[in-house]
């Protein structure tokens, strides 16, 4: 299988085969699909677990005595099972099934925030954060008159921890995240950073949608009190997503949003509410969602984790070497452990032109702030080209991506 073999005694040309868009064409040129940061490919096996609930066993969940509902409400906590078990949660009660990693980020700084953090209190992020982790911790600041603090990142876009401690705020009470940067491919040592805040008395989120489709992630291992992640970012449909959280902090937070599945009586003197993690998932949830994320986990554990992040590092090597090879491109973070993502510039090129040029050759990048403009400015720069992969990506995808680069520059001059 040469050198694109993975561990698992199939090769990434028939792993590739269980991606139904991969053999698309566009205009004149098969797919090459480096977006995987954005969104990944949907093997087929999640599409088929999807249209086979929604084909046979479609019903609302917990509520209905009949057989539909049986089987829609033992799928969906079946499903809640794969997702404790594949990061290593205690109690399947500290699974809460969300829209995505936004939706969970939000749903900790509303109700825990809101309940927890008093005027003075501190809120540490850094540089690298996601939108979805800056914005919804400056909402729950301006209304309980917190602050935010940021630790900035050294030269090759890493986080130096000796530094965390010694300009550490004693007002801080949680610090949140990213494990990877959706932007610099930057990987966390996400463990040493929660022994650090759980040392001076703060709680720590985690923002795991860029880690979680790449290496095993392991809650427990890490001791974080929360982590986040999307479905669709690790193979699963979209509109699903996770939050994790100790039993203890949620059993302790108000709920976030009311009505449906979240009570337990209602009167209009006042209402309880459900035992976790049920207390959080107001309404119908996405049942075919949870269905298809528990299909993609299946999936990529049958392939392995170990197997899937060794074929990515050496998809990441391979992209270091020949991205140097492009006269006049500056690559964004160059952090010793780094997940896929490779962020750059070309010359005096529009990163939007650049991504269009390269759409033209088939090659499917993202272009812009990454939904990260407070690293843009640090940076210096108002957007970049970002190409991101995943373990079906090929050598020769990576070839075709920087044969496209040298003739934009060519063609831009």
């Amino acid at each position: 299988m040469g050198s694109e073999a993975i561990r698992v005694g199939r090769g990434i040309a028939e792993l590739r085969a269980d991606f139904p868009i991969l053999s698309r064409r566009i205009g004149d040129f098969p797919l090459a699909y480096l977006d995987n940061a954005a969104t990944s490919q949907k093997p087929r096996a999640v599409v088929e677990a999807t249209s086979r609930f929604y084909s046979r066993s479609n019903a609302n969940v917990h509520r209905a005595i009949h057989a539909l509902g049986e089987e829609a409400t033992a799928a969906f906590e079946e499903a809640r099972a794969k997702v404790g078990r594949f990061i290593g949660a205690e109690k399947d009660s500290e699974i809460v099934f969300t829209r995505g990693a936004t939706e969970s980020i939000n749903l900790v700084a509303a109700s825990w925030g809101c309940a927890e953090l008093l005027p003075g209190d501190a809120i540490l992020l850094t540089e690298m954060e996601h939108h979805s982790d800056i914005v919804p911790w400056q909402m729950v600041a301006a209304r309980r008159g917190c602050r935010i603090l940021v630790a900035r990142l050294e030269a090759d876009g890493s986080l130096d921890l000796s530094r965390i401690e010694r300009e550490w705020d004693p007002g801080t009470r949680i610090v949140a995240v990213a494990q990877a940067s959706n932007v610099l491919g930057t990987v966390n040592d996400v463990k040493a950073i929660t022994s650090i805040a759980h040392e001076r008395g703060a709680l720590v989120l985690v923002d795991a949608a860029q880690s979680v489709p790449h290496f095993a992630v392991d809650v427990r291992d890490l001791d974080c009190d929360f982590l986040a992640f999307s479905g669709h970012k690790a193979y699963g449909p979209t509109g699903i997503g996770v939050l994790y959280g100790k039993e203890r902090l949620l059993e302790a937070m108000p709920p976030w949003m009311g009505g449906g599945d979240m009570i337990r009586s209602v009167a209009f003197e006042g209402s309880t509410w459900n035992d976790l993690p049920w207390k959080f998932e107001a309404g119908t949830p996405n049942v075919a969602g949870a269905v298809g994320l528990g299909a993609a986990i299946d999936y990529v554990e049958g392939i392995g984790m170990d197997a899937i992040g060794e074929r990515e590092e050496a998809l990441s090597d391979c992209a270091l070497e020949r991205l140097g090879e492009v006269e006049g491109l500056v690559l964004y973070g160059t952090a010793p452990r780094r997940c896929p993502v490779f962020s750059f510039n070309l010359g005096r090129i529009h990163a939007h032109d650049l991504a269009q040029y390269l759409d033209r050759d088939g090659i499917a990048v993202r272009a812009g702030h990454h939904c990260a403009q407070p690293l843009m400015r640090r940076l210096g720069i108002p957007a970049a080209v970002r190409a991101s992969f995943a373990f079906y990506n090929t050598e020769e995808e990576i070839d075709r991506l920087v044969g496209s680069l040298a003739e934009a520059a060519r063609f831009y001059g």
